[in-house]
């Protein structure tokens, strides 16, 4: 919009237009490459995903038959399976656990990451780091030596402490021992993120803030809620969202287990059901309507945290 303004001596001076920005094409040039990639990658898998959710897709199929349409046929199947929500809540009573101790052992960890000199730092830092990077079959073998029925240290030491002979004990015939184990492989591959992205967010608390509460006699517990969650209460966020995914989808620590003693139709997962479902099963249909299910329930879980970001975006 333009004005007109008077100068001193009253003459009319001409009117300015307001400057516009005009878009520069370059940036969506420099992103054309990542949502090409990002089309191929993701987009293509997913809408082959839902066609494949209403055929009738079997293993002639595979080997190239024709598939049939079968509209809402294979959800039907997989919602009227009693075994599907009997994993359902399964899957979700262990991510819930497996995310609460996880958070929790990985935010014990930042602490005392904030308190350690920089030896024992180091240390601790490296210990981390080893559990981090071991691959995930590598530590279920480590984890299933532990808890072996016959060789197993944890079946010898609770035999040297409680007198009771544990020799031949089986924890993965059981599914509660079962998912303990499991939970203990999970917790200790995830505390170590939990641990490093928290101890990062925490370090970027001013010193001065924290001095100043330690002066005015807040204890740790205290200083901790009320000082420096709402520093970090945006890392929070985004770590629990990401351990809801990474433990309700959790597959291959499953499967592993499952082949050293457990149980399959009572230790299953979302992700080890779905997998059953199109190699053992052989309908790759039923299997596809089960995993669009699960990945409608990765974004209902997720619309909080994105809900969150455009917030904080917006302000």
């Amino acid at each position: 919009m333009s004005t007109i303004t008077l100068s001193a001596g009253g003459a009319a001076v001409k009117p300015r237009k307001a400057n516009k920005k005009k878009a520069q094409p370059f940036p969506y040039i420099l992103l054309l490459p990542t949502l090409i990639i990002l089309v191929v990658m993701v987009g293509y898998p997913v809408v082959s995903l839902i066609i494949t959710s209403f055929q009738h897709y079997g293993r002639e199929q595979v080997f190239g038959a024709p598939a049939t349409f079968a509209g809402l046929e294979n959800y039907q199947t997989v919602l009227t399976d009693p075994s599907f929500w009997m994993m359902l809540l399964r899957s979700f009573l262990f991510m819930i656990a497996a995310v609460v101790a996880t958070m929790l052992l990985g935010t014990l960890l930042a602490l005392l990451m904030m308190r350690l000199n920089k030896g024992f730092r180091l240390l601790v830092t490296v210990g981390l780091l080893l559990a981090w990077a071991m691959p995930a079959l590598a530590s279920v073998a480590v984890w299933g030596w532990l808890f072996d029925t016959s060789y197993g240290i944890i079946n010898y030491l609770l035999t040297q402490i409680t007198g009771s002979d544990w020799t031949g004990h089986s924890w993965l015939a059981n599914p509660i021992s079962f998912f303990l184990v499991l939970g203990l492989v999970i917790v200790w591959q995830g505390a170590p993120f939990v641990a490093f992205t928290l101890y990062a967010g925490l370090t970027q608390i001013p010193g001065e803030v924290l001095e100043a509460s330690q002066m005015d006699g807040a204890t740790p517990v205290r200083r901790f809620f009320l000082i420096m969650m709402p520093y970090v209460r945006s890392i929070f966020t985004v770590l629990i969202v990401l351990s809801i995914i990474w433990d309700i989808r959790v597959f291959a620590q499953v499967v592993a287990l499952q082949s050293i003693g457990g149980i399959a139709e009572q230790t299953s997962t979302f992700g080890v059901w779905v997998f059953m479902k199109g190699t053992a099963g052989g309908n790759y249909g039923v299997s596809a309507a089960a995993a669009l299910i699960m990945v409608v329930v990765m974004l209902v879980i997720s619309f909080y945290y994105v809900r969150q970001t455009l917030r904080e975006d917006n302000n």
